[in-house]
């Protein structure tokens, strides 16, 4: 299965990457091939909602989201990390998220396969409901297939008490898919 990974975190070796890690050790391990873009280190403009590529065109920015995007068409399952920024998406996966808007109607089509990874450093109930709620809207709204969640709660900085357990989830769930 060839698999997607978007990864949201400016800290490269932040906890959600550190959980990406595990994930892609964890398929790769069972043969799955993995395609990773980072997307606060690309050139990925936000949508500004100017219609030029009516849901199933070309954008006006020339960024690397065509490139996403094709390879995301290419692929069995998509991967989304990242860390919760005021309870929601960092803003760089949410501005790759955002251009989907261009292929829409392909990336429905495909009903992908899907595993969402989030990490907070709040320990609490609150601090992963908004992004569950987006989270579901995601899966609905694209047609995807869940395959898994992590939301790591009080995981906000690598060496927490809480690294091990999740890293090994991550680790399963790659196995697993």
């Amino acid at each position: 299965m060839k698999i997607v990974v978007l990864t949201g975190s400016p800290h490269k070796i932040g906890t959600s990457n550190t959980l990406v890690n595990e994930f892609v050790k964890g398929a790769e391990e069972n043969g799955h091939n993995v395609v990773r873009f980072d997307t606060p280190f690309l050139d990925i403009h936000p949508c500004i909602g100017c219609d030029h590529c009516g849901m199933n065109g070309s954008c006006v920015f020339n960024d690397d989201m065509p490139k996403i995007l094709d390879t995301i068409l290419e692929s069995d399952m998509i991967v989304f990390a990242t860390p919760i920024y005021y309870f929601g998406f960092s803003a760089q996966i949410k501005s790759a998220i955002d251009r989907f808007y261009s292929r829409n109607g392909k990336i429905q089509s495909k009903h992908l396969k899907s595993v969402f990874i989030a990490t907070a450093w709040n320990n609490d109930e609150q601090v992963m409901s908004g992004i569950k709620k987006h989270i579901d809207i995601l899966i609905d709204y694209l047609n995807l297939d869940n395959r898994g969640m992590i939301l790591a709660k009080g995981y906000g900085y690598t060496g927490a008490s809480t690294e091990n357990k999740y890293k090994e989830e991550a680790y399963s769930l790659g196995k697993r898919v």
